[in-house]
C-alpha cells in the first residue's frame, strides 16, 4: 500500500515538537538539532502541503487552528507508532529497563560512572535516552526518568528527590587567572545555552551578585557544548555542578565563585517503584551524587 499524501517523517516529527512546546528553540532542543535544521523541516512540510501552519509574529509562532489541529493528529500517529516499535523491541529485551536521563547529565555525569552503576548492580540491564523536560513514563514507554523539576508533574507520578541543583560560573584555568572578584566578568566572554537562557540571570539573583553590562557573549544549543567551549578557554559558562564535577576535580575547569542553589532540584521519576532493581537505582544515584 502506498501513502502518496504522507510528507517525510522528518518533517511530521519537527513539526509537532515546535506545536506542542510552542517554541522552535524547545523542539530542537529535544529533537537534538540546530534551531535552523527544526526550522527548514518546517519549512518543507509547508511546501509539501502548500499551506502555511504558523502565523509569524516578530520572534514568536503561533500555529493556526488547523495546525493545531493536524499537530494533534501527528502526536496521536507517533504515539502509536512509537508503542508499536516498544512491543517489538520488548520481544527481545524483555528484562531490559528503559532510562531516560538529562542529556548533558548523561553524557558528563553518568556514561562514566556507568562500569560503577554495573558492578554495584549486577546484572542490571538498561537502555539509555537522552532526552529533558516534560516526559509521560507510560505513554512514552520509559521506566525511568531523571530530570530537573523545572516543569509541573502530574501528582500520581512516583518521583524522589536526589539531590539539589547547584550553579556557579566556570572557566579553564588560564581564565580564572584572570579573575578576581564579580566585576572582572564583564570584560570576559560569557557563555549561554539556549536549554536554560536564564541561567546566568538566576546565578546573579542566588549568588546576590550585582548585574553588569556584557562585552562579549555566545549562545551553544546544549549545555554540554557550553561546558566545552568553557574547558577549551573560549569564555566563563554557568555549569551545574553535577555536569562539572569531574572537570573541577581533574583541573579541567575552575569555579572561582563556588555554586549556589537555584531553586530547583533532580529527581527520580519511576513507573514501577515496586521493581527492585528500580529501586536500587533509585538508591544508587542517591548515593553517586552524593558523592560526586
Amino acid at each position: 500500500m502506498m501513502w502518496p499524501d504522507l510528507p517525510p517523517l522528518g518533517t511530521l516529527v519537527a513539526f509537532e515538537s515546535a506545536v506542542r512546546l510552542g517554541s522552535v528553540t524547545a523542539a530542537a532542543a529535544e529533537l537534538h538539532l540546530t534551531h535552523g535544521a527544526v526550522s527548514r523541516q518546517i519549512q518543507a512540510l509547508e511546501r509539501s502541503l502548500g499551506l502555511s501552519l504558523f502565523e509569524r509574529r516578530n520572534r514568536a509562532i503561533v500555529p493556526t487552528k488547523d495546525a493545531a489541529d493536524y499537530a494533534s493528529q501527528i502526536t496521536d500517529a507517533l504515539n502509536l507508532l512509537s508503542s508499536a516499535t516498544r512491543n517489538v523491541q520488548r520481544l527481545r529485551h524483555t528484562d531490559s529497563l528503559i532510562l531516560s536521563c538529562e542529556p548533558t547529565l548523561l553524557m558528563r555525569w553518568l556514561l562514566p560512572r556507568l562500569p560503577a552503576l554495573y558492578q554495584a548492580i549486577p546484572g542490571v540491564d538498561l537502555h539509555l535516552s537522552g532526552a529533558g523536560g516534560k516526559i509521560d513514563l507510560a505513554r512514552q514507554g520509559v521506566d525511568i526518568a531523571v530530570r530537573r523539576n523545572d516543569f509541573v508533574m502530574p501528582p500520581q507520578m512516583n518521583s524522589s528527590i536526589l539531590t539539589s541543583e547547584r550553579i556557579g560560573p566556570v572557566c579553564s584555568p588560564q581564565m580564572a587567572s584572570k579573575i578576581s572578584s564579580v566585576e572582572d566578568l564583564r570584560s570576559l566572554p560569557l557563555l549561554h545555552t539556549a536549554t536554560r537562557p536564564d541561567a546566568w540571570r538566576n546565578w546573579q539573583e542566588n549568588a546576590a551578585a550585582s548585574q553588569f553590562p556584557v562585552i562579549s557573549e555566545t549562545t551553544f544549543e546544549h549545555f554540554y557544548l557550553s561546558l566545552q567551549a568553557a574547558v577549551a578557554g573560549v569564555g566563563v559558562a554557568i555549569g551545574p555542578y553535577f555536569l562539572v564535577a569531574d572537570d573541577l576535580r581533574d583541573g579541567r575547569l575552575v569555579a572561582p565563585f563556588g555554586f549556589v542553589e537555584d531553586g530547583s532540584k533532580y529527581v527520580f521519576l519511576s513507573r514501577d517503584p515496586t521493581d527492585a532493581r528500580v529501586d536500587l537505582l533509585r538508591k544508587w544515584f542517591i548515593e553517586e551524587l552524593r558523592h560526586s
